[in-house]
């Protein structure tokens, strides 16, 4: 081990500037829910996961071409953006649609946001620069037990959904978590370049198992309010939602970007309490106080003493 790796940082710090993209970035994905339950309903999961990555890739490459960024910086990396794509888009995307079918917005984003606890694990066993540290623990336990409070009535009163639904879910949030960890060898391409190569490869895994599975009678047999979530869902949710969590991975760590997901609990029950008449119970509110202790304990700015 040289000297320059010693003396690097045992965890990468979040600025005031991240932390506002997190949150923002947790509104947006909360609104992948709520977008998604309504799609669910009529459209089947993985023609759900083609739209969204296909409708994004588009809006990305155009993206890329009104700002003069050439999509040829991506074309080396094409294996590595197809593994991404697999880890990052086609396995969680699937796993979570499906989920949906039998599991509320609120529900599902609460065990995605399991996600932080496999990255933290992952970043700790296979990085040198995101260390598991004290404070870190702490906050993750406490994001952990926030979600544990806002799911666990639910659960014991029977209303949780089939077992394995929540194991999709929680399949997603590992695979998430592998996700960060691996596409931390992007760093050097910029963000709207990462976000497009891994959303035009998942675009080109998609089609074809799509078309294989369901043909083309039923591509665009769906009602309009099925088809204006679906297009939210793949801009707002994704084409926006990529190029914020690519920027904040690159300059905060894989393990301060999963973070994110402890937000999305909070967006998408408040979401779905506001245009799917999902009760707000009052674990619920306990549960997102816990949550927001724990990105305070993360942060560890009120902890730190002052000169």
């Amino acid at each position: 081990m040289t000297v320059e790796t010693e003396r690097r940082p045992a965890v990468r710090q979040m600025s005031l500037q991240n932390w506002g993209l997190v949150l923002l970035l947790g509104l947006v994905w909360g609104g992948s829910f709520f977008f998604a339950r309504i799609a669910v309903a009529e459209m089947p999961p993985l023609m759900l996961v083609m739209y969204r990555v296909v409708i994004a890739a588009a809006f990305l490459q155009l993206w890329l071409l009104f700002n003069g960024t050439s999509f040829r910086l991506a074309l080396p990396h094409a294996g590595g953006f197809l593994a991404l794509a697999t880890l990052n888009n086609v396995i969680p995307f699937s796993l979570i649609f499906l989920g949906q079918t039998e599991l509320g917005a609120g529900l599902a984003s609460v065990l995605n946001a399991t996600t932080p606890f496999w990255t933290a694990i992952l970043a700790h066993l296979f990085t040198t620069d995101e260390r598991l540290t004290l404070p870190k623990i702490v906050g993750i336990l406490f994001g952990i037990a926030g979600t544990a409070v806002m799911i666990g009535p639910g659960l014991l009163a029977g209303l949780g959904g089939p077992i394995w639904a929540k194991f999709a879910l929680v399949g997603a949030a590992f695979s998430y978590g592998l996700a960060f960890i691996y596409a931390r060898r992007f760093r050097t391409l910029p963000s709207p370049v990462v976000a497009t190569g891994q959303l035009t490869a998942s675009s080109v895994i998609m089609i074809p198992l799509v078309l294989a599975l369901y043909g083309t009678g039923e591509l665009f047999t769906f009602s309009d309010q099925v088809w204006a979530a679906t297009v939210s869902l793949a801009v707002l949710s994704t084409t926006f939602a990529y190029l914020i969590y690519f920027h904040v991975l690159a300059t905060a760590g894989a393990t301060n970007a999963s973070l994110v997901t402890f937000v999305v609990p909070v967006s998408a029950i408040l979401l779905g309490a506001v245009f799917l008449q999902e009760r707000l119970e009052s674990f619920e509110f306990a549960g997102m106080a816990l949550i927001a202790v724990g990105l305070i304990t993360i942060d560890g700015r009120l902890f730190r003493p002052r000169r």
